[in-house]
């Protein structure tokens, strides 16, 4: 995790692509979506579930060194790492899914 407090703001990077953008893709440009950062996952019984309290630890799928899933609108987009901007996290893009890789969880979802 680094500390990215002197890092530019993604606004003035989204007005500089936005003056490239043609008048129609302004428009999908301000349609709102849910962009998420997947640490790991893992799959339970719901008696192990059940069990759980405070202090309890559950193991995800995932090594601490790999890095994070960026999902938009639950479909992968790209992967990344932690990080700290102003004392809240943040996720720095460290790679863009292929387009396989996003097609794959657009089919899933339909």
């Amino acid at each position: 995790m680094s500390d990215m407090s002197d890092a530019p703001r993604l606004d003035s990077e989204m007005q500089a692509a936005d003056a490239g953008l043609g008048r129609n893709m302004r428009l999908l440009a301000d349609i709102p979506v849910r962009m998420s950062v997947e640490v790991g996952s893992t799959q339970l019984r719901l008696a192990e579930i059940m069990n759980l309290g405070e202090g309890s630890v559950v193991q995800l799928d995932r090594q601490a060194d790999e890095l994070l899933d960026i999902m938009v609108n639950g479909t992968l987009v790209a992967r990344g790492e932690v990080v700290t901007v102003n004392g809240r996290y943040g996720v720095r893009v460290v790679e863009i899914a292929s387009t396989e890789a996003r097609l794959a969880g657009i089919e899933r979802r339909a």
